[in-house]
């Protein structure tokens, strides 16, 4: 099978794997609320934490982030070139932002870019984790840490494995788009904290 074939499918692959929503599935699983409906509205880990706790929390997040991993990891073993590899991950990541099979209305992103970050390259992935792990827990605001994270990851990667540098740069920059209302509520001082009863 030809590089380009290979290429070619990994691509599709990992555009199809990021379309599958893990917040809906696991919300629709447990009888939980529609995440799109309810909380923040978004389709993500942090907003079934709120409404369905930390266990179906976690399972959105694994499966969340395994949608960035096996497809990078598939990539990265079939030999494929850096920039091929890096733009899988971006393929699993725009699926999540804008899936087929949920009306191209996805999440924001967060853990599946963390996962593809891990499978591209552990260390630098690990850097990005630490970076959301403190400041979150700084200032109790989810957003923050994905912000100043993946603002950094891009510079990061340049200095790490800049074979990556340019999917990790548009998946960061879409990632940034996608959290547009955060940073607006940031800068002016009405993001919400963890644990806060007023919605987003």
């Amino acid at each position: 099978m030809s590089p380009d074939l290979i290429a070619t499918g990994a691509l599709i692959i990992a555009y199809l794997l990021g379309s599958v929503c893990s917040a809906i599935l696991v919300c629709r699983l447990l009888g939980l609320p529609d995440p799109r409906t309810e909380g923040s509205h978004n389709p993500g880990t942090t907003n079934v934490l709120r409404i369905g706790g930390k266990g179906p929390a976690a399972l959105t997040l694994l499966g969340d982030m395994l949608k960035g991993v096996v497809p990078v990891l598939v990539a990265r073993h079939y030999h494929l070139e850096p920039a091929v590899v890096s733009a899988v991950g971006l393929a699993a990541f725009l699926g999540h932002l804008y899936p087929v099979f949920f009306r191209f209305e996805g999440g924001k992103g967060v853990a599946t870019a963390l996962g593809v970050l891990l499978a591209l390259h552990w260390p630098l992935g690990l850097i990005i984790v630490a970076i959301w792990v403190a400041a979150f827990a700084a200032a109790r605001i989810s957003s923050l840490g994905s912000i100043i994270g993946f603002t950094a990851a891009p510079f990061i990667a340049w200095q790490m494995v800049p074979g990556y540098m340019l999917g990790i740069a548009g998946m960061s920059l879409l990632l940034l788009a996608r959290h547009k209302t955060n940073i607006i509520a940031l800068a002016k001082g009405e993001e919400r904290r963890f644990g806060s009863k007023k919605p987003d």
